[in-house]
């Protein structure tokens, strides 16, 4: 149990992506929390592909880093200070991070859907700048509505991944019910394998997993596949015929196979974010099947439905984790999670409670 009001360090180490090839772990100062904010210890953070994006290639989609950034959006911790306003956690308290800040005009986006809001903002995110750090260091300054209590049924490894299955939950909600349909996930990294354990707890009828590496496709049948196919063997895929299709590889390649291993009236979830700029797509095939394709971004109060679902024990998600590193190894664990034919999720450990 963390103490009310520790004695907090000055200054601690943090993953900062510099540029493009240029990963460092460098020593941040930890500002005076504002008073909505709350000081989070954290205890595990999850590499994500956005993450690697901004490692690898300097951005991430159309988000290029223009400066420094702190890496880090998939985050369990513990409050050590309460926000000084009085509002979220206690000190104590094992938390789970909603890592969005909706931005203003409301009036251009659903209000339901504030993840479409113009001007959001995300922990870890170059797309605006100055850029929004994440929270990849020891200790960290959060919003306190950011901060969702985990019950103590769910250890601080596990809630690591509620911020990524809540991406998945929200990709198979945006299918709609899915009880006693076929499903196929294209891409079985960690957002695919937890899109399986979803449709798996949502009732789908059968469920098939895609990837081109054996690794991810035995992760995805211990969270809940039915059958695996390699990516290579199109005629296999376009057998499948699924009533839905998750597509998260996040290329131009697994969308062709998630579209032609639809059902004539299917529904196509695009989940994975293709780079910037056109992208060849099979919309003849689309058309004449009369599909339905609808694109998944982030998501919104799903998080709370993972955390409830994990502490009822009807969602199985541990499996995605394969590989834990602590922050001094970060260097590794990038190279790690880069790796994805030998890995699923890695996660960084901080050293917090």
């Amino acid at each position: 149990m963390a103490q009310q009001n520790p004695v907090l360090p000055v200054t601690g180490p943090a993953v900062v992506a510099h540029a493009k090839g240029d990963l460092r772990i460098d020593d941040v100062t930890l500002a005076a929390p504002a008073p909505d904010e709350a000081v989070v210890e954290v205890g595990y953070g999850g590499i994500c592909g956005s993450d690697l994006h901004y490692w690898l290639h300097g951005a991430a989609g159309e988000s290029i880093l223009k400066a420094p950034l702190v890496l880090g959006h998939e985050i369990s911790g513990t409050v050590v200070r309460a926000a000084a306003d009085g509002s979220g956690p206690a000190a104590g308290i094992p938390v789970a991070v909603h890592p969005a800040t909706p931005g203003p005009g409301a009036a251009r986006y659903p209000a339901d859907r504030p993840n479409l809001s113009p001007g959001c903002t995300y922990l870890g995110s170059a797309a605006r700048f100055p850029h929004k750090d994440g929270a990849f260091s020891r200790y960290v300054n959060l919003p306190a509505r950011m901060l969702r209590p985990v019950p103590d049924s769910i250890d601080l490894r596990t809630a690591a991944l509620i911020e990524p299955a809540s991406v998945a939950w929200h990709a198979v909600a945006r299918a709609g019910d899915v009880a006693g349909k076929s499903a196929l996930v294209i891409g079985s990294g960690p957002i695919g394998a937890l899109a399986v354990a979803v449709l798996k707890r949502a009732g789908a009828a059968r469920i098939t997993a895609v990837d081109m590496h054996d690794k991810p496709l035995d992760i995805a049948q211990a969270v809940g596949a039915d059958q695996v196919i390699t990516a290579g063997d199109a005629e296999a895929i376009a057998a499948v015929e699924a009533d839905v299709v998750i597509e998260s590889s996040g290329n131009h390649h697994g969308l062709a196979s998630a579209i032609q291993g639809a059902a004539r009236g299917g529904t196509v979830v695009m989940v994975g974010l293709l780079p910037a700029g056109p992208q060849p797509v099979l919309i003849s095939l689309a058309i004449t099947r009369e599909l339905e394709l609808k694109g998944s971004f982030r998501f919104n109060d799903e998080i709370d439905d993972v955390i409830a679902a994990l502490a009822d024990g009807s969602l199985h998600i541990n499996p995605v984790i394969t590989h834990e590193y602590p922050v001094q190894d970060a260097l590794e664990a990038f190279a790690v999670a880069r790796n994805s034919a030998e890995s699923g999720k890695v996660l960084l450990s901080f050293g917090g409670s």
